[in-house]
């Protein structure tokens, strides 16, 4: 097994629900606790950090406590509750009704309510656990294990504080779910959902050549901008793309992970007209309106590029006549456009992996939301070539590369014409002149290199593979280590190694 790239933290280091649902989830989360703007657009990295979270025994609750508001506070943002209502996508998820059981039981979740059944992973801030609820029945969960004690010394407790915020707010299929989270005297725990298929970076080392098809390049990567474009409307900058972070679930579709790095700010979702209009023959042109994603009747021969199934619904379901796009002659007027790129954000912190840093990040320029563009395209790039294009000798030749070399395509393997093209407007070392800087994933969606995606009905869409059931997961001996006891959980890989450098800007 390939050693994983290291984040450097602070420093270098399936029935489809309505467009409504996802429309108002994202809206009424803008309008709630995980919307900042503060001065300093929310920036909560550790050098503007609230005083009261050094102080660990501010959190030092028992071993079945929940955080913050008891039970009643995972609940608060959807997370809980049967999901039904408040995540349709994960309606039918028996992972609710599971942790549901347990409440209804007149307990709070804890820790002792899990037994921790393997290692899967660790990051800088916490150790990843498959984990089943006792009794059984209700499936398998990651459980994210920090030591607080161990992150309030490095002073990133407000780091594990904001992930948990964010994964609160979410509700996404191509997001995770948070399906309860607690604390023990010295750790916090969150409980999310388990992706059996592992993440594209092991993956693609299992591809021939290392690298995948361009089909199946096109698929990742277009579930992980419907995530981004989520993010985005929410005033969150992810800020850690990349293929570790990438998970892919039982089904075959993928899961962003790792939010501990990610920036909140404020933003301003705008509806706006579209320049650009569709030229073509009548029969050939038509838009698929809402709400497509769960009514698969829409006949049309083109890709249907706007809106995506994520986005308000313009038009009214129940009109045919406003069904219909107006056309005059063989031009399809287009519909309005939803913008929600938190364009006047700026943080000047120093995070994320070095061959995924942007140049105004690695200059200390500040730098917004064109970030994620950029290490967009560094992800797209990786998976196609299977390497990413800037890796030099080491972290500072790596750096050095980012900031003064132009941007290179191998010779092999063969990539088409708009993948390089795609690739070469989301690499633009000046963030004002990248793609998307603007118009955000809008802009990429209508991109040619995603000409034949029809992103109303992308979950209807086959995967590359999917993955083997994770049955055998629940019996330790396939290479990961075994968990520790209950009681006896570690603190492990919450110190700075390998590639972590303490340098920080403010």
């Amino acid at each position: 097994m390939s050693t994983s790239r290291k984040t450097t933290p602070e420093a270098v280091d399936p029935g489809s629900p309505s467009a409504d649902t996802y429309y108002q989830s994202a809206v009424n989360t803008f309008c709630s606790k995980i919307m900042i703007s503060d001065g300093n657009n929310g920036d909560g990295e550790d050098g503007v950090e609230r005083e009261a979270e050094d102080d660990v025994t501010a959190v030092s609750e028992t071993c079945s406590q929940v955080s913050e508001e008891s039970g009643s506070s995972c609940w608060s943002y959807g997370v809980g509750g049967g999901g039904g209502a408040n995540r349709p996508h994960r309606s039918s998820d028996p992972r609710w009704d599971a942790i549901q059981a347990v409440r209804s039981r007149g307990s709070l979740v804890g820790l002792s309510d899990f037994r921790l059944i393997k290692r899967l992973g660790g990051g800088d801030i916490g150790t990843v656990y498959l984990a089943e609820l006792n009794g059984g029945g209700g499936g398998v969960f990651a459980m994210k294990v920090m030591d607080k004690v161990a992150l309030a010394g490095r002073k990133k407790l407000l780091r594990a504080q904001t992930e948990r915020e964010i994964l609160q707010s979410l509700d996404h299929p191509f997001l995770p779910t948070l399906y309860t989270h607690f604390e023990t005297e010295r750790f916090s725990c969150l409980v999310m959902e388990y992706c059996p298929g592992g993440d594209l970076h092991h993956l693609r080392q299992r591809q021939p050549g290392k690298h995948f098809s361009e089909q199946a390049v096109r698929f990742y990567v277009a579930e992980v901008l419907l995530a981004l474009e989520y993010l985005h409307m929410l005033g969150i900058i992810y800020r850690d793309l990349k293929p570790e972070n990438v998970l892919v679930r039982e089904d075959g579709h993928i899961m962003l992970s790792d939010f501990d790095l990610s920036l909140r700010c404020a933003v301003s979702p705008t509806l706006v007209k579209s320049a650009n209009a569709r030229i073509g023959s009548s029969k050939n042109t038509g838009y698929c309106v809402q709400p497509s994603c769960i009514e698969p009747t829409c006949a049309i021969q083109t890709p249907c590029i706007q809106p995506s199934c994520f986005g308000p619904r313009f038009l009214s379901s129940k009109s045919k006549k406003n069904k219909k796009a107006k056309e005059v002659g063989n031009q399809v007027i287009p519909l309005p456009e939803l913008i929600a790129e938190p364009t006047s954000a700026r943080s000047m912190s120093f995070v994320g992996t070095h061959e995924y840093l942007a140049p105004e990040i690695i200059k200390g320029d500040g730098h917004g939301s064109a970030v994620d563009w950029w290490t967009f395209g560094i992800f797209l790039y990786e998976l196609l070539f299977g390497k990413t294009p800037f890796k030099g000798s080491g972290n500072r030749a790596t750096l050095f590369n980012v900031v003064g070399e132009p941007l290179k395509f191998p010779d092999s393997p063969s990539v088409s014409f708009a993948a390089r093209d795609l690739i070469r407007g989301l690499l633009v070392k000046e963030p004002q002149n990248r793609l998307a800087y603007r118009r955000g994933a809008t802009e990429v969606k209508q991109h040619p290199f995603f000409q034949s995606v029809n992103w109303a009905l992308i979950r209807c869409a086959s995967p590359p593979q999917v993955p083997k059931p994770y049955k055998n997961d629940l019996h330790p001996g396939n290479g990961l280590s075994m968990a520790p006891p209950v009681g006896k959980v570690e603190g492990v890989d919450v110190k700075p190694v390998g590639n972590y450098l303490e340098i920080e800007f403010f």
